[in-house]
This record gives structure tokens, sequence and C-alpha cells, in this order.
């Protein structure tokens, strides 16, 4: 008697789960477990670049939501992810319990990101990401120019992140904190992505005038989609501003924009994994090229020096590289080998 060889659906709903099969539910579990472990195994150093991966992650993965599930282009994300960290900031200097904060800081940022998302309406393409490029501009005269809202240019120093007076206080606790914000984040997205929002905004990516045709509500969906991913940059900025104690208008210009857009370039567009992908690749890159440097110190005493001011270029020219070489992102990629494996050795 043969046996089945592959996945097989009988109805939508077991089509459209996160987890189709009993063996990516038991990866994930086992994935989960060793993120939970690694605090205990990793340094100081390490632990603090998984924290700066966790906030990447929410970030990237909230303007695939709008980028790349939507086809929305957006260049004022670090500017968001901003307005998120000023209003966690403020709201915690004024006696507000940290997940409160966190709370205001999303609906806030998501009111702002709503604001500045009105013109999709009528923008689109290039037009759209000059807009939004506007609203970077203006929320960074704001973020130097705030006054006591925010420091000007001298910033905020913010305290630790607080709950029911247990102080996350060091790189290990801001781990836990940051994973489970990350977990959710990525488990929020990839279910609006099955909802019927999910597929407005793939209908409004694909082809507007069609999803108009058929009823979509271009402009409350579109509406939605800066709301939802301004509310997630909201909520990354908040994270950030309380993880490094410290906020400054210089923190979220527009190459912290552009650093979002690449991570979701690199990593897939309109893909969840693809985020995390790209987020990991984003932020170890840096790490990468410091080793490098350190490592070939020994022989070449300026190496240092000139990989520090090359810096940007190597970033642009990875992004080059991507665009021509694999412009479908790591999460293609990785559907590549999964699909070569799945039937290995007849896979083909």
């Amino acid at each position: 008697m043969l046996g089945k060889c592959g996945l097989f659906f009988t109805s939508y709903r077991g089509e459209a789960q996160v987890f189709q099969s009993c063996f990516q539910k038991l990866m994930v579990g086992l994935l989960i477990l060793a993120l939970l472990a690694a605090p205990f195994a990793l340094n100081v150093y390490m632990t603090s670049v998984m924290n700066l991966i966790f906030i990447a992650v929410i970030g990237a993965v909230s303007l695939n939501l709008l980028t790349g599930v939507c086809g929305q282009i957006s260049l004022g994300h670090g500017a968001f992810i901003g307005v998120g960290a000023y209003v966690a900031g403020q709201c915690t200097l004024h006696g507000v319990p940290f997940l409160l904060a966190i709370l205001a800081a999303g609906l806030i940022t998501a009111m702002v990101g709503m604001v500045f998302g009105v013109p999709s309406l009528r923008l689109k393409g290039i037009y759209l990401a000059i807009a939004t490029l506007a609203a970077q501009l203006v929320l960074e005269y704001v973020f130097l120019h705030g006054g006591e809202l925010t420091g000007g240019s001298n910033g905020l120093l913010l305290e630790p992140p607080n709950i029911l007076g247990f102080s996350f206080d060091s790189e290990a606790r801001m781990y836990f904190l940051l994973f489970f914000f990350a977990a959710a984040a990525l488990l929020v997205v990839s279910n609006i992505m099955r909802t019927k929002y999910g597929r407005a905004f793939i209908s409004i990516r694909d082809f507007y005038l069609s999803a108009e045709i058929v009823g979509v509500n271009l402009f409350w969906y579109k509406l939605v989609a800066f709301g939802v991913s301004s509310f997630m940059a909201g909520v990354a900025g908040g994270l950030w501003a309380h993880y490094t104690g410290y906020i400054s208008g210089e923190q979220f210009n527009i190459g912290l924009s552009i650093s979002y857009l690449a991570m979701i370039i690199i990593g897939g567009m309109g893909s969840v994994i693809g985020s995390v992908f790209g987020a990991i690749f984003v932020v170890l890159l840096p790490e990468v090229l410091n080793m490098l440097a350190n490592g070939l110190g020994g022989f070449f005493p300026d190496i240092s020096h000139y990989l520090v001011a090359l810096r940007e270029g190597v970033f642009g020219m990875v992004l080059i590289l991507f665009l021509v070489f694999e412009p479908e992102g790591l999460a293609h990629r990785w559907r590549l080998i999964k699909a070569y494996w799945k039937l290995y050795p007849f896979a083909h």
C-alpha cells in the first residue's frame, strides 16, 4: 500500500494554515526552544546583537505588510519608528506603565501613519514614495525642533523597561521581552495575510483596477495597511527607545528608512519569513565587516579604516547584487531549498 507523498488539502482552511504540516510545527517548536535557551549560551555581545535583530524584525515585517503585501512604497518608515520611540519615551517619563506606553506609541504612530497615508488614494508608485519621503523630512524636523517634547538635539534619556516591578535592566532580560514582541509581530502579520484584509492588500498590489471593480474599497484598505504598519513601527520604536535608553532625532533619519526597505528587498517582498531573513542579514552585515576588519588587522593595520569608510558602499553593492541576481529575495531561495529536499533524491 502506497502512502501519501507531499502535502494534500481537502479544504481552504487547511491550505491557509500558518503551519501546514506536523513537521513544520515540530521544527518551529524546536526553533523556539533553541531561541529561548540562547541567552544562557551566548555572551553579552551576541545577546545584544540578537536583541537588535528582534527589533529589526518587528520593523521589517511591518514595512513588508505595507510595501510587500499591499504594494504601497514607503520611504518614511524610519520616521514612524521615531514617532513611536518619542511617544513611548514621553509616556514612561511621565509615569505611564511600560506596556501602556508601548500601546500608546503604537496607536499614536498609527494615527500619524494614516494621516500621511491619505495621499495613497491619489498617488501610486514613485509619487507615493516621494510623499512618504516628505513625511520623513517633516517628522525629522519635528524631532530636532520639538523642544521639551523631543528634547531637541539633546534627545531624551530613558530608564530600562519595568513590568509589574520587574526591571529589564540587562541584555538577557531584554532578550526575552524583545523575543516575545518579535514573535507576536510575526504571528499577527501571518494571520492578517490569511484574512480578507490580507487578500484585499494583495489584490491592490497586483492590480488595483480589478480589485476596485470587484468591490475592494481601495482607500479604506490602503488606510488600514498604513495604520497597521505604522502601529507595529511605533511598537518597534518604543522597544528600541527603552532598549538603548536614549532617543535622538539623528537615529531616525532617511538612512534608517532605506535600511528597512533594504531588509524587505533582500529578504523577499510580501513574505513574512523574508522579513526575518532580511532583518538578520542587514543587522549582521556591519558585524561581519567589523569581524573581518579585526581579523585582518594584524596583517593590514589600516584595513579597519578602509572598511569603515566602505561600509555604506558595501551595503549598496550587496543591495544591487540582490536586485540583479536574487530579485525575489532570500525567501525565494529558501523555498527552492525546501522544494529540493522535499522529495530528495527524486527532486529535480
